[in-house]
């Protein structure tokens, strides 16, 4: 989610694996794994910055890349690291920095400023190279699911059009124009079903149906600019997703996508929403739109997933089930927070703050004890 060598902030890249159950952060000094459901320490090693700490699920396999700030650690160099035995089990080098990295059980996927690399995550194989428009920030998305696995990657150097690559099936599935202003934050829902695009404006926050590549819903995260730091959509296969951005502002902003199917049919009965574009409409709907104000300091890099979304009986109503969902937001500073998230029926929602501690008081604690 970030890769930042030369950040003001004690916390260089933030990430969390594919099904947000863990998470690596990586410090001047090293990287560390934590579980995300306890904030427990599962692994911790001091060798230096690293751009990137990827990880498979809960395993032991680590995709690692060094910031280089010493020879052993180039930022050209991928390792698969095994945390078991603390042995690297094999390398790949790059003529250029590696800005991205994404897997599966299937695949690896290697992201270059210009070029993106599609592996067999067994054999390392190289399967597909992808030549792509200049992608300094390495932004990209992956939806893991091997069933609708696919890649998305900045299309235009002019506006916010976005590649989305079958990486199973090793073709283009399509592009989508999303902005006009270049893009931000992209990211697919983990079944592959949507794509959500925010551009360098940051006021409207799109998402897209993957398999028609067409606009489904348009949401307003607020009138003025704000630089958009994540995206994430809710892990349920069971429910309509929830999307969850964190911004510049220093608020989190929920969107349902579920309550808003449900509360289409009441809007378009208002005089407005009989005259107004459905697609505008949703814009101008706020009733699916949640935001948890002051939640970090303007300004501060910030990250936030959906842990897990379900639902819950509502007692305001006895025919409806109300949303429920945990939200952890990670910051650059060194803040974890955990958040219980709920909508009742008139879409009504609530903030309730589980857990917080800084992350850095934590790794300390955990370094005295060993």
């Amino acid at each position: 989610m970030s890769s930042q060598s030369s950040s003001p902030y004690p916390i260089l890249f933030v990430s969390f694996n594919q099904d947000n159950s863990g998470f690596a952060i990586s410090t001047k000094d090293g990287f560390k794994i934590f579980d995300s459901s306890t904030g427990r320490l599962c692994y911790e090693r001091a060798v230096g910055a690293f751009n990137i700490v990827e990880m498979l699920y809960s395993s032991s396999l680590l995709a690692i890349v060094g910031a280089g700030e010493q020879p052993s650690l180039s930022p050209r160099r991928l390792c698969l690291f095994n945390t078991t035995t603390g042995n690297a089990l094999r390398e790949l080098n790059f003529l250029t920095s590696i800005l991205a990295v994404r897997l599966n059980k299937k695949r690896l996927l290697v992201v270059l400023r210009e070029k993106t690399y599609i592996y067999d995550a067994n054999t390392l194989t190289i399967l597909d190279t992808i030549d792509t428009v200049p992608n300094l920030k390495g932004l990209c998305a992956f939806s893991p699911s091997l069933d609708a696995c696919y890649l998305a990657l900045p299309a235009s150097t002019t506006k916010g059009t976005v590649l989305v690559y079958n990486v199973m099936e090793l073709l283009s599935h399509c592009e989508i124009d999303a902005h006009r202003a270049l893009l931000a934050a992209i990211v697919l829902s983990s079944n592959g079903m949507y794509i959500a695009t925010a551009s360098e404006q940051g006021t409207i926050i799109r998402v897209f149906l993957v398999s028609e590549a067409t606009k489904s819903y348009s949401f307003r995260r607020g009138t003025y600019p704000s630089t958009i730091y994540s995206l994430s959509f809710g892990q349920s296969t069971q429910l309509q997703d929830i999307l969850v951005a964190t911004s510049s502002s220093g608020s989190v902003h929920v969107f349902s996508l579920g309550f808003a199917i449900n509360h289409r049919g009441r809007r378009s009965s208002s005089i407005l929403g009989s005259i107004l574009p459905e697609s505008v409409n949703d814009v101008l709907d706020p009733g699916h739109h949640h935001v948890l104000h002051n939640a970090f300091p303007p300004g501060v890099k910030s990250y936030a997933v959906v842990r897990k979304v379900g639902r819950v009986p509502d007692t305001s109503s006895a025919e409806f089930l109300a949303i429920r969902a945990s939200i952890s937001i990670i910051t650059c500073s060194g803040n974890f927070q955990e958040y219980t998230f709920s909508i009742n029926n008139q879409s009504e929602s609530l903030w309730s703050l589980e857990r917080e501690f800084n992350l850095l008081t934590v790794i300390a604690d955990n370094n005295k004890s060993s």
